[in-house]
This record gives C-alpha cells, structure tokens and sequence, in this order.
C-alpha cells in the first residue's frame, strides 16, 4: 500500500499497515538473544541505519518497507517482537549520492550487543474501540511488539572510559538529588556531578549485601559487570515483564551467574509492559532507593540523556519501633510499599519487610506510580495521572494567573491519542498537568499552553549516536499518520545547558514553569512516556480508570522543600556545590518547530542526509 503525507511518500507491507492487526511472529530459535530490546514500542520493525532527510520531506519515490526474518543474536532480553528490529540496524548503509536499496546486501554482522531502546507505548489499544479482554484459552494472535534495534556502529564503538571519567569521591549533595547519567564525548564539565551505573553501585554509597532491578531491557552479562568485582556475588533479584520464548531466554542469559533470581511481574492487560525502573540496594549500613530512566544496558548509560533520583541512606529502625515509624511527610515509604504490594509478588516480601525495618523519614519527593488494573472509586486515584492529580491538588496552591503558566511534557515515546486532541491529551490528561491547588475548577486546562518536546529528525541525524540514537525514540509512521494533530504541540530536543544537546533524550520529565521559564511549580521526572498505557485513560462514563502498565516516577513539590515556587537553575554544569535551584535537564523556553522540522519516526527512510557516521536510515 502506498501513501503519501507530509512525511513523504512510502509503500509499507501489509503486514506493517496496522500494528495492531499485525501477523504473529515466527517462532525464534532457542539461541539466547544478545542484542536489545526497545522500551516503548509495539509492532514488528526492521530499522537498519539510514541517513536523514534535513528538515525536507523525503523524496516521492517508493522506498519499500518490508520484514525480514528475525534474528536471534541479542544479549539484551525482550519480547519476541522487539527483537524483529535488530538483524538489519546491525549493519549500517554508508551515505551515497542516490538512495540505497533496503535489498542491498550487508556486511558480515558485528558481534556487538548493549544497544537498545526504549518504548512501550507504540500503539497500546486494539484499533476496534473495544476495551482490551483478558486473555482466553481460544487461539488467538500473538501480541506484535517492537524491539530496540541492534546498534549499527560495531562492538568497537562502545569505549571504555579512563578511570577519571569516574569519581572517587560521594557526589555533592544535591538537595534534591536529582542527577543525570553520564555522557560519553561531551565535555568533561558536563559530566562533573553526573552519575554512571558504576558509581551508584560502587562501596562509595555503601558497602552492598543485596540488591532488586526494576527494568523493561535486560544485558544480563553487562548488567553484573557494572556491580565492582566485591559485589558481583551477591545476592541479586531482576524484577521483568518478559514472557514465554523471551522470559526462556532472560533465564539462560542468567545461567552463568548463581546469585540471580526472578520475579515476573503480572501483566493481565493487552499491550501493557514492565517500564518501570528501580533499584533496590540494601547494605550493611542501610537501605537506598533509586528511581530512574535508563534501561539496564550499555547504550543506555552510554551517549543518552538520562535522569535518576537517589535516595539518601536509610538507617535501619530501631528494635520495637512501631509500625508509623521511618514515615517521611511525602508518605513515600508508605506508597512504596504499596507499590511494591501491587506486584503480587511473593518475592517481593522480604524487601516490603525491609523497607519497613529503615527510616526512610528524610524523604521529599512523592511516589507516581502505574500499575496495570481498572480501578474504581477511591482506587482510581492510587495510580496514573489520577494520582499525579490527587498530589497536585492535595499538596500546591493556585498562583495568580496560573493560566499563563505553560505545562512542559518531555518524552521519548508516544502512544496513540486518538482522533484528536479532546479524546485524552487535551481533556483528562491536561487537566490533571494543569491542577493546582484544591479549587473545585481549576481555571480552564484548555487556556493553558502545553510545550511538548519531541526530537526532530535533525536532532537525531546530528546527535553523538546519529540516527541508530532513532532506535529509542520508537514513534510509528502508522500511530503519527493517524494524529497528524498533535504534531503542531511539538518542540524541538535542546540541552546546551547541561552539554546534552547531542545526547538524545531518554528522560522522561513533566513541569510546570512561569511564563518567563524562571520558576516552576512543580517537576516529575518518570518512566512514563506520553501514553494512555502508561498514564492511564478514564473509561464507563468517568466512573472507571484503566492503566496498562507498570511505570514509576518522582514527583517535585516545593512545599516539601519549604518553598513557594522552585527557581529554574541557569547552568546546572559543573555542579561545585549545593543549590537551592533547580536544574531543569534542558534549555527553556523550548523552541517550536521550525516550519521544515519534522518528528523523528522511527519506521521511515531517511536517505537525504548522512547522520555523523556517515550512515543513513533504511528500515527494512
């Protein structure tokens, strides 16, 4: 079927026209999969490495997309559709003065693995309307997912940093201990006072007895190599969504390693998945908590902005102390036992039992978490945005002209909206970014600007990674072309203050700021990206909320730091000491799209311009 939009003209194969609707998969080879898997996707893909358009519309000849068998090479676990998108993006097509050929034969594959994506919310809902069933003994399709795919730039590409790119020392204290990951090939300025996975799990935060992650992607093997050589036998739990064939090969992955485990969270709502990203570390000193963006695999922690909140110490409660003991004023050990509750995990009990043994007392930030279920009545508020909502109401006052003052959504993947604005973005879900305060109406979400930065192609096309960085920003030709709508919200990826503006994003973060962009009044940094599965969607007339999957964020309230408004931090980089700004993770006021830019979409060619490897971007 050919179509032609203002993203050009394209022919797709039938079975690439409606994700939702899409063939099974064929079955897989019982090799263990090397390679990674995408956070927030759902249909069979091939990208492969392809060059960019600028800002210009592709040209009007047809560029077949088709599938090719998928390939099973992969050390990064996922569902079996997400691994579609590999075999192809492993081999990069080199700039050439006429479009390739997606036919074109390949090079030999590398045997490179740790690059992956993130992206659950593709396209969450069956096209009927109807409401997702719970799964029947009938036969019935297998659920088509998509996959990170594979990095193109070889095992070589992924450099092992000097040891000064770490630090030797605890990071200053930040009083909100919002931090971002580390960045290969910026400046090292940007990286003072950043964190790498290495660092939160060294004896410098503690001397480690046992440790849980929470995540969606899993390099098992690189996993435990970021834990230091005297803590790579401890005791280690991977709390998972992946079933079937891909859940067979997370557990091979494990075999070589004897202290892991498993618990399989429960996913009983078509096209949910397991977003959220935690860890749970508990030492001989105490308890931590740290709540994050990145997936458990190299690329993520590699030449991407991330953002993470890590908790203090927690010292262990006195003996007898009583139950109400170790609360904070934000309730958050409370809502994070009730987080982990949700699970219905028995694994997870012994951990609810520790968190109850510390002080978690110092906390400031609230919990936001998603979790799959409908939910009625006073439930309904437990999860979500309703949650986001109740928080938002309960704990911030209204400010004069509130109005005026823009709500920001920033993201790396989008779900589908609906026909237009009013069937959830404009409706539900801004009215919940746009509460403040415990006003029966809060003044009209709908006079109130919302900001939503996206990445453009160009942003992709010029980044550190160049277009395989596309591979985590998984936003469908097939879920775009159906809300061509929304496009006219989007802004474009900027991180000149904090030396990121060619790492492309993989934070997800919501606020609201002043209209000058100097102040805020509240900041949420998430798992969650822009969709119904994530944030949840009002079903029945109101009266009932419906979340697909686990998701997990932190919520900023300045009441809980004594403060009226936060004031936004200019040049967040270097950190030298601590402040009482705060260090929004990229350049305000974000700039709308220029009239050629266009959303990166990660199924479509891009043969016009060369990335900065000199690769274009040929799905297949």
């Amino acid at each position: 079927m050919s179509q032609e939009s203002q993203h050009g003209k394209w022919t797709m194969s039938s079975s690439d026209e409606d994700e939702d609707s899409s063939p099974a998969l064929s079955k897989t080879s019982s090799q263990p999969d090397k390679h990674t898997k995408t956070d927030e996707g759902s249909k069979k893909i091939h990208p492969l490495c392809s060059k960019s358009q600028k800002s210009d519309p592709l040209p009007s000849t047809h560029i077949k997309i088709e599938q090719s068998p998928m390939m099973t090479s992969s050390n990064a676990i996922g569902s079996e559709s997400r691994k579609a998108a590999y075999s192809d993006q492993r081999n990069p097509v080199k700039f050439e003065t006429k479009v390739p050929s997606p036919a074109v034969k390949r090079k030999k594959e590398s045997e490179e693995s740790g690059w992956a994506l993130s992206s659950s919310d593709d396209d969450e809902r069956p096209h009927s309307g109807s409401q997702p069933k719970k799964q029947s003994p009938s036969p019935k399709r297998k659920k088509v997912e998509v996959k990170r795919p594979e990095s193109p730039h070889g095992v070589s590409y992924f450099k092992e940093e000097p040891d000064e790119f770490f630090e030797t020392s605890l990071p200053v204290d930040s009083v909100f201990r919002f931090y971002l990951t580390k960045v290969t090939g910026i400046e090292k300025k940007y990286n003072t006072g950043a964190l790498h996975i290495k660092e939160i799990l060294s004896p410098l935060f503690g001397t480690l007895k046992e440790s849980v992650q929470f995540n969606y992607c899993f390099d098992i093997e690189w996993m435990v190599q970021q834990y230091p050589q005297e803590f790579r036998d401890k005791p280690l739990m991977i709390v998972h969504g992946e079933k079937r064939e891909s859940k067979a090969r997370l557990i091979q992955q494990a075999q070589p390693f004897g202290h892991i485990r498993f618990c399989q969270a429960k996913l009983d709502i078509a096209f949910g998945t397991h977003h959220t990203k935690m860890m749970l570390l508990w030492y001989e000193e105490g308890f931590r908590v740290v709540i994050l963006t990145s997936n458990l695999i190299r690329a993520d922690w590699y030449q991407k902005t991330q953002g993470l909140w890590l908790s203090p110490l927690y010292p262990r409660l006195p003996e007898g102390s009583p139950a109400s003991a170790g609360e904070s004023p934000t309730n958050f050990k409370h809502d994070l036992i009730e987080y982990l509750g949700a699970y219905r995990a028995p694994e997870l009990a012994e951990w609810i039992e520790r968190i109850r043994e510390h002080d978690l007392s110092e906390t400031r930030v609230y919990l936001i978490g998603s979790t799959p279920g409908r939910y009625l009545g006073a439930d309904m508020e437990r999860w979500g945005h309703l949650r986001l909502r109740k928080l938002l109401c309960e704990n911030t006052r209204a400010i004069l002209d509130e109005e005026a003052w823009p709500i920001i959504g920033q993201f790396s993947s989008i779900g589908s909206m609906g026909a237009d604005k009013t069937k959830w973005l404009a409706a539900e879900f801004q009215q919940t970014l746009a509460t403040l305060g415990s006003a029966k109406k809060s003044v009209a979400s709908s006079e109130t600007a919302m900001h939503l930065v996206y990445p453009t192609v160009d942003n992709v096309r010029t980044s550190l990674e160049g277009y395989p960085a596309g591979g985590s920003l998984p936003y469908s030709i097939q879920t775009a072309q159906r809300q061509l709508w929304l496009h006219s919200y989007f802004h474009s990826w900027s991180s000149n203050s904090s030396g990121r503006s060619h790492a492309m994003p993989h934070i997800k973060t919501y606020m609201r700021t002043s209209p000058d962009f100097t102040e805020m009044a509240w900041f949420l940094v998430t798992s969650a990206n822009l969709s119904k599965a994530a944030w949840g969607a009002l079903e029945k007339n109101n009266t009932q909320f419906m979340v697909r999957s686990y998701e997990l964020g932190v919520l900023y309230l300045p009441s809980a730091f004594n403060m009226t408004k936060f004031t936004i931090q200019k040049n967040p980089f270097p950190v030298t000491g601590s402040s009482s700004s705060f260090p929004v993770p990229f350049d305000l006021p974000p700039q709308r799209y220029a009239s050629k830019d266009q959303p990166w979409i990660w199924n479509i060619p891009y043969t016009n311009a060369p990335d900065t490897h000199g690769n274009v971007w040929v799905p297949s």
